[in-house]
């Protein structure tokens, strides 16, 4: 059984081995590939395994032999899973692997937009601690998060973890979501409609999958609904802001600040505008990268795999 991994380089080889995926068959694996070379490399795959490479529907009928595809994620757009539905080609994704990594990322931008450290580290560094007549100094305002509320939209694995987290530093916690299933066992919690939550939270953190119901979901008029003191935080998909809107408030100070790791095209282009807004972290979608979530992904990668080979897949979001 050919198996080919299509964007291998950003599980590094050093401590993410895929030694166990010889085990299940051949294997060809690439650091890259382009949308031409995706098309070349996966017309003789049974297995074919992405990150980020965009498998499009016309790569799927043109690879006769494809029977499965496994994403190194737990987002899957890349994928054209309705073409693969229709082909019989089943997609998985890996749903957990990231829960807590993406969690305390969360947290490390808000901070750094609560209290930028590293701006200040930076400047004590160049000489203006030594320099100062006072005991301390800070360029930016100092913002505590206890007693403030913390609006999480999307409210999975995730963002219950970050609503968590935001209890554990005394936010009140509003969160809106598809599913309301069960409620958290913290308190103070509440169900939220989107508009509501815009307007009442000091900071919003964006949990949910970028369809087309949610693209664009941050917008002008959304952007406008949130407080002028309020910080919008997103580590989920770049597409659920509409960034033109975003830097342009920024500019025009109509919320704090924004923390970034992920935007609307990775790598992100040298005219994007928020690269000039003003208050706006930019991180390169590093999230998910700490080493313990790259091992979880691919062990689960493999697992999943493994398991459609052996006729009981795993995973399976089509």
């Amino acid at each position: 059984m050919r198996i080919v991994v299509i964007d291998g380089r950003t599980l590094a080889a050093d401590d993410n081995p895929w030694d166990a995926l010889h085990a299940l068959g051949e294997v060809e694996l690439y650091d890259r590939s382009t949308l031409e070379e995706v098309a070349v490399r996966a017309a003789g795959a049974a297995i074919l395994i992405t990150n980020k490479a965009r498998v499009s529907g016309r790569v799927i009928e043109q690879s006769p032999g494809l029977r499965f595809i496994a994403v190194r994620a737990t987002g899957y757009d890349c994928v054209d899973v309705v073409a693969a539905r229709r082909r019989g080609i089943l997609v998985s994704n890996v749903p957990e692997y990231g829960t807590d990594s993406v969690a305390q990322f969360t947290f490390a931008l808000l901070l750094g937009l609560c209290h930028r450290s590293e701006h200040h580290a930076n400047a004590v560094h160049a000489g203006e601690w030594a320099k100062s007549p006072d005991f301390c100094f800070w360029q930016t305002p100092q913002v505590e998060l206890a007693g403030k509320t913390m609006g999480i939209v999307g409210f999975g694995r995730i963002g219950r973890r970050v609503g968590e987290l935001a209890h554990a530093f005394g936010m009140r916690v509003l969160a809106c979501s598809r599913s309301q299933a069960s409620s958290p066992a913290y308190e103070p919690f509440a169900w939220s409609g989107l508009d509501q939550l815009f307007e009442q939270s000091d900071a919003i953190s964006l949990h949910c999958a970028l369809t087309e119901a949610t693209a664009g979901l941050v917008n002008r008029e959304r952007i406008q609904r949130m407080k002028p003191t309020a910080f919008l935080v997103n580590a989920a998909r770049g597409g659920l802001v509409v960034e033109a809107d975003l830097a342009d408030a920024l500019n025009r100070g109509l919320l704090a600040g924004a923390a970034l790791d992920v935007v609307s095209q990775e790598p992100i282009r040298p005219d994007n505008p928020l690269l000039t807004a003003k208050n706006c972290l930019i991180t390169p979608h590093i999230a998910w990268a700490s080493r313990e979530a790259r091992r979880r992904l691919l062990a689960a990668t493999v697992q999943n795999a493994a398991n459609f080979v052996a006729g009981r897949p795993t995973n399976v979001v089509n």
